[in-house]
Formats: C-alpha cells, sequence, structure tokens
C-alpha cells in the first residue's frame, strides 16, 4: 500500500495555518483538521480506500451541536407543500420556486413547473417549461392551483438575465393575479420587513404592500420566518413589518 507524503502534508496544513493566522477561529478548524487527518491516517490500515493528499477535500464548519439550514429555503417549501396537499388540486403549476419544492411535490401531485431559465428536470408527473413572469402564457382565470415563491422579489434587477425595469415586480404580481382562477389559489413568498432594494439581489416588501398589491384576493393565511430564523405557521403582518430579512409566506384566494 503507498503511503501518504506525511512531510507534504504537514507542509500544506502549515501552509493554511500561516496564510489564516489572523483569523483564530478558522486556525482552530485547520489545526483540527490536521489533527483528525493523523489521527485518522493511523486508523486506515485495512487497504480499503488510499489516504492520498491530493484527494483532501476540507470541510471545516460541519462539526456543530446541530444541523444548520437555510431558515427560508427549508420552511417555505415545507410550508407551500402542506397547503398543497389540504387543496388537492389536480394540477399545480409554479413558476420559478425553488426546484426542491416541485420535485418533490410532483410525487403525490401533477405538477407543471415554468422559469425563465427552465430546468432540464426530467421527473414523472412533473413538466418544467420556458415562461416570463411578466408576461405568462396563460389564458385568464386558468390556474387553480399556483405559487411563485422568493422569486418576484428579484424580476427586473437583471441578476438571472431578465430586462431591467425597475417596475417588474409589480408587473409579475398583476400577471400572477390575472391567471389566477376566481376562488383558486395563489402562494406568493417574498422577503418582508423594513422596505429595502438591494440592487441586484433582492428587494424587501413591507407586507403590507403585499396585501394591498393584491386587491381582488383574500389573504387566507400568512406565516413567517423571522430574522432569527424561527417559523411561525400563524404569524402577523405587524410582526414581520418589523424585520429586517424575514420570509413572508402568503396564501390568496381570488375573490
Amino acid at each position: 500500500m503507498r503511503l501518504p507524503d506525511f512531510a507534504a502534508v504537514r507542509k500544506l496544513f502549515n501552509r493554511f495555518l500561516n496564510l489564516f493566522a489572523k483569523d483564530k477561529y478558522l486556525a482552530y478548524k485547520v489545526s483540527m483538521f490536521y489533527k483528525d487527518f493523523s489521527e485518522f491516517e493511523k486508523l486506515n490500515t485495512d487497504g480499503r480506500f488510499l489516504l492520498d493528499k491530493k484527494d483532501i477535500y476540507p470541510c471545516l464548519d460541519d462539526n456543530t451541536g446541530t444541523t444548520n439550514f437555510d431558515a427560508h429555503y427549508t420552511y417555505h417549501p415545507a410550508w407551500a407543500a402542506r397547503i398543497v396537499k389540504e387543496i388537492n388540486p389536480e394540477l399545480h403549476v409554479d413558476i420559478s420556486s425553488t426546484l426542491h419544492f416541485c420535485s418533490i411535490l410532483s410525487a403525490f401531485v401533477k405538477t407543471a413547473f415554468y422559469d425563465y431559465r427552465p430546468a432540464s428536470l426530467k421527473l414523472d408527473n412533473l413538466e418544467s417549461r420556458h415562461a416570463d413572469l411578466v408576461q405568462l402564457p396563460f389564458a385568464n382565470d386558468s390556474i387553480n392551483s399556483l405559487s411563485c415563491m422568493h422569486t418576484i422579489e428579484h424580476v427586473g434587477l437583471g441578476r438571472y438575465g431578465d430586462p431591467l425595469d425597475p417596475g417588474g415586480d409589480l408587473k409579475a404580481f398583476a400577471e400572477l393575479k390575472r391567471v389566477c382562477g376566481v376562488k383558486g389559489n395563489l402562494l406568493i413568498v417574498v422577503p418582508v420587513g423594513v422596505k429595502k432594494l438591494q440592487f441586484n439581489t433582492h428587494r424587501i416588501y413591507d407586507p403590507y404592500d403585499i396585501v394591498k398589491y393584491m386587491a381582488g384576493f383574500e389573504l387566507k393565511k400568512f406565516a413567517l420566518v423571522d430574522d432569527k430564523g424561527d417559523f411561525d405557521d400563524h404569524s402577523d403582518l405587524a410582526i414581520a413589518a418589523a424585520q429586517q430579512y424575514g420570509c413572508g409566506c402568503f396564501w390568496f384566494v381570488k375573490i
């Protein structure tokens, strides 16, 4: 069995330590990685896997007491999936939400996914096609179960190759309202809190503005992921308005 060049490994990690000497936390993590590498090298005697210095792939931030996760992108698809299950539609149409949502949802509901940059998803019960959110290819009042989550805040900022348009998000709201069927369900998720534009990443909305933009719809339910990452399935718009970067989850029904 070819053993790794221990001196070369030591030299590599000394280089890491010197590079990050001013960052005590990172230096500690690197030193712990080096310690684990040395210990694993002593234990790795059965020859099943070669421990080669060229193949090291340090992951320094995963040794935590609990599993870290992105609260926005973990909670809001879970929230929406539960609502779609409650609605139980024959077809659900999603516009540009996270691919994790449509791909999992299609396991139990026929799903059509549309995006400005279509995804090459190939799963049964799932369609994936192109659509421009400011000019949707659907007839008026034609969709009874519809979602657009963590998407509208980007429209018109050019981040995803779309045309620059300060009012692009308002056009997107108008299109979603147009194509949603009477008594149909529309799930919208956007960042909420103190109103702010952070070009070209996203907009953060006052949640009361979202309700105003959605005139002609009833707000059936509102959920919030707050600045601490806590999820409240029955939250209040006033609490949402006080956040810096909350995740507002709106379930609207067309009147």
